[in-house]
């Protein structure tokens, strides 16, 4: 085998290994991704029950009905489409009625969101860049702290 054989044999069998890793590091990441919808695209796309995503817009008026112990139901809307919401566990301090909220978790049977982790504003104009967003896709008219700069990431 001669040197320039040899030099091409170790850069193919480089390009072999790396592009392995990098299949297993993207099929790694594909299972731990969370995605984000609002309840109008939860409606739309029929999401599967146990399917982990996130959920985000506002909570409903009149919607909070706190249960026993630290369980809460609320509702979440885009004013398209509210999907209701159970979580086990203490609300942040700035969560309230008619303001920005993302919620973590699965759909039941019932289409029951069941949270594990729910985020709230942290200051009175700011809302999650990308709820700010899809609300606005949806025609939702937004205070001017809940819109963000274009390349600004938070």
């Amino acid at each position: 085998m001669t040197r320039k054989q040899r030099r091409g044999l170790l850069i193919g069998l480089g390009v072999g290994v790396l592009s392995i890793a990098a299949i297993l590091m993207l099929f790694a990441f594909r299972q731990s991704i969370v995605f984000f919808h609002t309840p109008s695209e939860v409606a739309e796309q029929k999401i599967a029950p146990g399917v982990r995503f996130r959920l985000g817009g506002l909570v409903a008026d009149g919607s909070v009905v706190r249960g026993t112990g630290t369980s809460v139901f609320f509702k979440v809307t885009d004013t398209l489409g509210t999907v209701p919401v159970s979580y086990e566990g203490i609300l942040p301090d700035l969560f309230r009625e008619g303001q920005g909220v993302v919620a973590e978790g699965t759909l039941d049977a019932d289409g029951k969101f069941v949270a594990d982790t729910v985020l709230a504003k942290h200051d009175e104009n700011y809302m999650p860049p990308e709820v700010a967003k899809a609300l606005e896709e949806k025609g939702v008219k937004l205070g001017e702290g809940a819109r963000h700069p274009e390349g600004v990431t938070q």
